[in-house]
């Protein structure tokens, strides 16, 4: 009997220790029964109320394979806590003739799958509950319900019996010297951007301890998140104002907000941070910030997937060449790098027009990255880059083809010789090596993939003609028919960087091959090519050699 293990724990409060012990006493067990163990799958510090687990995943993807017979387990827990779950890994290892053992209830059957299953999901809940219970109490005595905010730093202390005092707070003088200049400078009227960007320029770290963004600073006002809606920072503790829950089908949790009843609130002036007329300055200016703001449903794009396409040509597709960060709208008309204008990390302030940048990048699509003579250029070498491909993969093919039509003839040739009263058992053996030879050739073949299909001679008159199309639509054409156009020429363009020089910005625009190529030989997908051509970029500039061109 072949016999695959698993073992679990929890949470990062316990120990590597409880996968060993569990797989120490799943062996033993494995031995009193004679079972060869062939495979051991773990889990460290995961909830048992998903399956989304590597160490479950790769037992489940095995037995389908047929590696084992069984599954032994401390118990029923230690796979699942979740009804849905453990009834449907019940399932998979039924399909795969897998039995399910456990220390705890043996053999595992419907009945324990039916009862445990609604045991240990009640185990949950259960402890939901009391964790929620013991976090309510605490709170209501002024302490933490979980995390803390910036500003504060844990208190830790012993009681009088030696126990550990959770949820205590006091006030850091550093950063809460921090929490009252931004308040401040908020109030005076400088922008989350700013202010965040001078935090980064005087070396302040962040919260998580990198770089400062304006949405540390703004945060969800309804969620009370961010350092401009903390009302810790006024002495108000306010808990319970959203719950988690977790998505079924990615096991993911997420935030959903309370009705302001279910808010439990407590005051403790003790962690004040930030005065009562500063606070309601900054919020006054919040509001009014917010009410200056266009209101929801006013924009034109309705439908889900105009949400979901780019506002603009090359919205996504533009990046600086300083620091690696997007290039996005600063203004009504102007892009400019998001890192220098959001944290002040990047020193790359050159800014661009929006159609100024769309009308020099189509220039350069229609007049470089797309001229016929350089185009034809490409074709040239990519033919015949696809030509050797091609005729190394038909020359495979081709012998392995004849090697298998000799065997034929000489397998033909030995069973005349058999039939003519030669030596039977050394031929016999010569025979089995010709045709374990035979089903590897054929095996061979069946997995090879055909020679990529040569390009036609006029692809790069097809593609010109194709992209000067595609421009005259996007200038002349209906709002469906540029749309179109649009989603097609920025399949093109893999990438656009932009970089600062005392002359202006230099625009470097890399185009992608599968794209390219998807063009130019009118197919529906680039996938014929996929199998013998990468991802590559290529550039606009002289030819296609990767160097940057001036636009």
């Amino acid at each position: 009997m072949k016999i695959a293990l698993y073992a679990r724990y929890s949470s990062d409060s316990q120990r590597d220790a409880s996968i060993a012990d569990q797989l120490k006493v799943c062996r033993s067990h494995a031995e009193r029964q004679g079972w060869t163990i062939v495979e051991e799958y773990t889990d460290h510090a995961i909830s048992g109320a998903s399956l989304l687990r590597p160490g479950i995943q790769a037992m489940i993807a095995d037995a389908l394979a047929g590696r084992f017979q069984m599954v032994v387990a401390e118990a029923m827990d230690r796979l699942s806590r979740d009804q849905e779950d453990i009834a449907g890994l019940f399932k998979r290892m039924a399909y795969s003739d897998v039995k399910i053992v456990t220390l705890s209830e043996g053999e595992v059957t419907q009945l324990h799958v039916g009862l445990k299953g609604t045991m240990n999901a009640l185990f949950l809940k259960d402890l939901a509950d009391k964790t929620r219970r013991g976090l309510r109490g605490r709170v209501d005595q002024g302490k933490s319900g979980g995390g803390n905010s910036y500003g504060y730093t844990v208190v830790k202390q012993l009681d009088a019996q030696g126990e550990a005092v959770r949820g205590d707070r006091a006030i850091d003088e550093h950063q809460a010297a921090i929490v009252r200049r931004i308040f401040r400078d908020y109030a005076l009227g400088k922008s989350a951007k700013k202010i965040a960007s001078e935090l980064n320029q005087d070396h302040i770290p962040a919260p998580t301890g990198g770089d400062w963004g304006f949405s540390t600073i703004c945060g969800n006002p309804k969620r009370g998140t961010g350092i401009l809606n903390n009302e810790l920072y006024i002495g108000k503790l306010i808990w319970n104002r959203q719950r988690f829950v977790k998505d079924p089908a990615t096991g993911k949790r997420q935030a959903r907000l309370n009705p302001p009843e279910d808010w439990i609130k407590n005051d403790v002036p003790e962690l004040r941070i930030v005065d009562d007329s500063l606070w309601l300055e900054a919020k006054a200016r919040q509001q009014a910030l917010r009410a200056a703001k266009p209101q929801a449903g006013a924009s034109t794009l309705t439908t889900a997937r105009d949400r979901k396409r780019p506002r603009y040509l090359l919205s996504g597709l533009t990046r600086c060449g300083e620091c690696g960060g997007g290039y996005s709208m600063i203004s009504a008309d102007l892009v400019g790098c998001s890192t220098a204008r959001n944290k002040g990390t990047c020193d790359n302030r050159t800014n661009i027009r929006r159609d100024v940048l769309e009308r020099r990048v189509l220039d350069a699509l229609r007049h470089h990255l797309m001229e016929p003579a350089l185009f034809a250029e490409f074709c040239e070498e990519f033919t015949r880059e696809m030509n050797r491909v091609r005729s190394a993969g038909r020359h495979s093919i081709d012998a392995a083809q004849a090697e298998i039509k000799k065997i034929d003839r000489d397998l033909d040739m030995l069973v005349d010789m058999i039939l003519r009263g030669g030596a039977a058992e050394r031929l016999n053996a010569k025979m089995l090596i010709m045709e374990a030879r035979k089903r590897e050739l054929e095996t061979r073949l069946s997995q090879a993939t055909e020679p990529l299909p040569l390009l036609h001679p006029e692809m790069a008159g097809f593609y010109r003609r194709q992209v000067e199309s595609l421009h005259e639509l996007l200038r002349d054409g209906s709002p469906a028919e540029r749309l179109a156009a649009t989603d097609i020429l920025r399949s093109l363009v893999s990438a656009i960087v932009l970089s600062p020089t005392p002359d202006g910005l230099d625009i470097d625009v890399q185009g992608d091959l599968a794209g390219i190529l998807k063009i130019a030989t009118n197919a529906k997908t680039p996938g014929a090519f996929a199998s013998g051509v990468s991802q590559v970029e290529l550039v606009a500039g002289t030819g296609f050699e990767p160097v940057t061109f001036r636009l």
